[in-house]
């Protein structure tokens, strides 16, 4: 069950943003998160980590603050500010003792709305995003699924990586971050939304207040066709073990089906209790990490699996996991299995949603993704009425030999 007491409320300014929020009585802080439908789906191949440069950027200084009093502008009040860039959403947020609400306000307007971009400090901020660059080629298990989506989403804007290149990032201009900054993040793509011990009236009044974006261009995702890529990749690296993941393109965030997607991940998956981990790690000792993954996008999303093991056992690894697949689709489900999954599911999520930042982070991507509000009664209800045939027919639908990829990075040795 909800916790009790919670108040959901939405409200549009006059200046044409959205407000979100929920109303949590009983604690003492706020989370509040301003989100833009921004991310590297907007983005292509010559200016592909523009967004995130951004996110970068907007901490740097803006017209009435440097950037070490925005660093110091919530630590010194006990409160945190942060950002995250994904390939289709940019959220810039804080969380903090709800007595400094409007600190909070002040200072999330001023960053996305007032940034400078000076030229100086665009220079030394390319440096940085480099180094996070430099630091993920170095992490082989995040890369290979940087590797996979690319070719998942071979030519097509979702198969972007959110850092960018390095050719790219160094190439970047002022006037080309101004221009996509005014042109993406506009009053049309932006929704605020905040839970905690908070007014929601008097919170939209003091947005009303502080926000001021660009009028709205261009506020829906341009659909492209997705195109087919090579089916297996192999990328060699220096490298000890080989990192693998196989899946296949999967459902988008408003689809109906996406809860008999979540029990199938947790079923295969989701933890030490899932098949992948109990029948290729416990049972035969090949691997350390092994696990399945989802993600949820406007119109597709990714389902698959990963597995970090030795050179010599890829072939097995595949050839496992492939099984692992096949079981599910040939109907090889108990229904215990199916309950215990759905209750693991249910109980993460519920635990998920004991913070305000979680559910301030859950209440803007709703508003973003499906423009209405969804109770956590209503998900766990969802989970609930999972039956284990529609479990199997998903997997038969999504598994099939022709819809799965293969992406491994291997020893260059």
């Amino acid at each position: 069950m909800s916790p009790p007491n919670l108040k959901f409320q939405k409200s549009i300014t006059d200046n044409g943003i959205r407000v979100v929020t929920e109303q949590i009585p009983y604690v003492r802080s706020i989370s509040l998160g301003v989100w833009f439908k921004v991310g590297s789906r907007w983005e292509n191949t010559h200016n592909n980590g523009i967004s995130h440069f951004i996110e970068h950027m907007v901490f740097k200084g803006t017209e009435k603050r440097s950037a070490k009093e925005i660093a110091q502008s919530m630590e010194s009040v006990g409160g945190n500010l942060n950002a995250f860039t994904g390939k289709e959403l940019t959220c810039f947020y804080a969380h903090f003792l709800d007595e400094y609400l409007p600190v909070a306000i002040d200072i999330l307007a001023d960053i996305t709305s007032r940034p400078l971009f000076n030229v100086n400090d665009l220079q030394k901020e390319k440096q940085v995003v480099i180094e996070e660059i430099k630091s993920l080629q170095d992490t082989p298990d995040e890369l290979v699924h940087e590797y996979f989506q690319e070719n998942l989403f071979y030519k097509h804007p979702l198969g972007l990586s959110v850092l960018g290149s390095i050719k790219n990032i160094y190439n970047l201009d002022r006037n080309e971050v101004l221009d996509f900054w005014k042109k993406n993040y506009t009053s049309g793509r932006v929704v605020i939304s905040a839970a905690g011990n908070l007014d929601h009236e008097k919170l939209c009044r003091t947005i009303e207040e502080h926000f001021r974006f660009n009028p709205a261009i261009l506020s829906e995702i341009k659909k492209e066709e997705f195109k087919k890529g090579g089916k297996n990749n192999i990328f060699r690296k220096n490298v000890s073990q080989a990192h693998i993941c196989i899946g296949c393109k999967a459902l988008s965030y408003k689809d109906e089906k996406k809860y008999s997607l979540m029990v199938l991940n947790v079923l295969l998956g989701g933890g030490m209790s899932s098949r992948l981990f109990q029948n290729i790690r416990e049972k035969l000792g090949i691997a350390y990490n092994i696990y399945s993954f989802i993600d949820f996008y406007e119109d597709s999303g990714v389902f698959g699996a990963y597995i970090g093991t030795e050179p010599e056992k890829v072939d097995d690894s595949i050839k496992l996991i492939i099984k692992e697949f096949s079981k599910i689709k040939n109907d090889r489900l108990t229904d215990d299995e199916v309950e215990m999954a759905k209750s693991q599911l249910k109980g993460n999520l519920m635990l998920g949603l004991e913070s305000t930042e979680s559910r301030m982070t859950r209440l803007g991507r709703m508003e973003m993704y499906l423009e209405e509000y969804i109770t956590l009664d209503q998900v766990l209800d969802g989970i609930e009425k999972v039956k284990k045939e529609e479990i199997r027919e998903l997997a038969e639908k999504l598994l099939c030999e022709d819809n799965l990829y293969t992406t491994m990075i291997i020893p260059d040795n």
